[in-house]
This record gives structure tokens, C-alpha cells and sequence, in this order.
């Protein structure tokens, strides 16, 4: 039989998904691909060239043939922390221009929902890369996912290259999280990220995986400690407490109003109804 390949992104929320494949019980079983950016695990999976992959929700419904595995995520009940929109200071309502990083489209698109039903506007969308000093330079806002998110302070002074380059600028930012903006409007919790396959079935339990990695985190945390300068107790309170592993009943539902909003709001062409494998 063929080794399974699979996909994830690297970041460190993703860790305890994955670490039964790198270090414990499944290492050796699968090959693994990882990849800063989330989208590219869904390119991935789209072009069937892994078995499964750990992909953005709203994937679900662009690829074809695709089935969700089910319970296990990357999710929060109320606070994520590393998915934020940051502002020179201003509050959302006087955001005029949007800088997005691309890297996750469900973040992007959970962008666009916030702004369009939730603060009752719209403003001019720019893709970018994830350079926080680059995005907030041409644009008032900047969407940012992952570990360079989750570094920024939540609300304080960054340093900022001055024009003449021979000096450095403090800048007040604030940061605003975006499962938390969600649960403040909607009372629900949101997945993030799934398991996917195009596959009839899987070999791979990717539930007993993740019980596993989460059983390591004071390992995980280490293998992040010279990326992330959070300290051990603030990286275990992340990955413990903020981050979820399971799909609760309020995300479920939450997942659920996000494709709906999506469709409604021109973001999706058709929705299709939730599959498992």
C-alpha cells in the first residue's frame, strides 16, 4: 500500500495536529508536507496530490469532491489571537482601506463578512503579503493570520521605518481579533481550518493524532520558543486555552452561518452542504 501524503501549514497552532506524524505514534507512516501558508494545502488538495490536508474552511466549498473529517479542527470558542485585523490606532469604523494577507482565504473572507454585516460598510480591499510595517503603510487596516499575528501586542507601540531611513518612528497600533469580533456578533465559535480528502475513505485517525499532539504541548512549545517570543506560559495558554482542537456544537453552528453569510454576500457562487468521510 502507498504511503498516505498529507498537508498542513506550519504555523504553531497547527502543531498539535500534527506532531503524531513528525515525532509520535504515526511518525514515519504518512508523508508530510508543510507549508507556511495554509492555501497552499488546499492548492494541494484541489490538485489531488495529497490524500488529506489540513485546509481553510471556505475551501470546502471550491474544490470538488472534497469531504470534511469530521470533529477534529483549528478553531476557537470565543478568542483566537493569531487572527487579527490591526489598525494605526483607529477604531474599525473609520477604516477606509484594508490590506489582506492571502495566505488564508477563510480569514479573508470572514474579513469581508465582518465589515459588510456586521459594521455596515465596505472598504477598499488590497492584497498583500503578511509584512505588518508594508500593509499598514498603504492601507489603514491589515488582516494578519498565524504566528506573525499572534506576536502582535493586542493593543501598544510598534517600531516603524521614517521615510528618511535613518531614523525609527513609534507608531501606536490596535488589534482586533477576529473570532472574537465573530462571537461578540453571533454568539457562535469558528472553525478555522479542517482535515479534508477527496478520498472514499482514510486510513489515517487523525482524532487519536491530534489527543496525542496535544498530550506533547510543553514539547511543541519548545520547538517554537526561538520563533515566538510569547514566553512559555502566554504559548501555553494559546495553544491550551484559545485555540480548539475539537468542533464544539457552537462552532459547528458557527461554520455553518459562515458559509451562509459567504453565500450571501456574493463570496461564495454555491453552497453545498456539509459531507463527511
Amino acid at each position: 500500500m502507498d504511503t498516505p501524503r498529507i498537508s498542513a501549514s506550519s504555523y504553531s497552532n497547527t502543531a498539535p495536529l500534527v506532531w503524531s506524524f513528525l515525532y509520535g505514534k504515526n511518525h514515519g507512516k504518512v508523508e508530510m508536507i508543510l507549508d507556511t501558508a495554509p492555501a497552499r494545502s488546499a492548492e494541494l488538495l484541489a490538485q489531488d496530490r495529497v490524500d488529506a490536508a489540513l485546509v481553510p474552511v471556505i475551501a470546502y466549498q471550491t474544490i470538488d469532491g472534497v469531504r470534511l473529517i469530521s470533529d477534529v479542527c483549528v478553531g476557537a470558542k470565543k478568542r483566537v489571537r493569531s487572527v487579527c485585523l490591526v489598525t494605526k490606532g483607529s477604531d474599525l469604523g473609520d477604516v477606509r482601506s484594508v490590506s489582506l494577507d492571502t495566505s488564508s482565504r477563510t480569514s479573508v473572507v470572514l474579513t469581508k463578512i465582518i465589515f459588510r454585516e456586521f459594521l455596515g460598510f465596505e472598504p477598499e480591499w488590497r492584497d498583500a503579503r503578511p509584512d505588518i510595517d508594508a500593509m499598514l503603510a498603504d492601507s489603514d487596516a491589515a488582516l494578519l493570520i498565524g504566528d506573525p499575528a499572534l506576536i502582535i501586542a493586542e493593543c501598544g507601540m510598534r517600531n516603524a521605518d521614517s521615510k528618511t531611513k535613518d531614523r525609527r518612528a513609534k507608531t501606536e497600533i490596535r488589534k482586533f481579533d477576529l473570532a472574537e469580533l465573530w462571537h461578540h456578533h453571533t454568539g457562535l465559535g469558528f472553525v478555522f481550518a479542517m482535515w479534508m480528502t477527496r478520498r472514499e475513505n482514510v486510513s489515517i485517525d487523525f482524532a487519536a493524532a491530534r489527543d496525542e499532539g496535544v498530550a506533547h504541548i510543553d514539547e511543541i512549545i519548545a520547538n517554537y520558543e526561538t520563533e515566538i517570543t510569547l514566553g512559555h506560559d502566554e504559548m501555553r495558554k494559546y495553544l491550551s486555552e484559545n485555540i480548539s482542537y475539537s468542533v464544539s456544537d457552537s462552532m459547528r453552528q458557527g461554520m455553518a452561518l459562515y458559509f451562509d453569510l459567504a453565500q450571501k454576500n456574493s463570496l461564495l457562487t454555491e453552497k453545498k452542504p456539509l459531507e463527511y468521510v
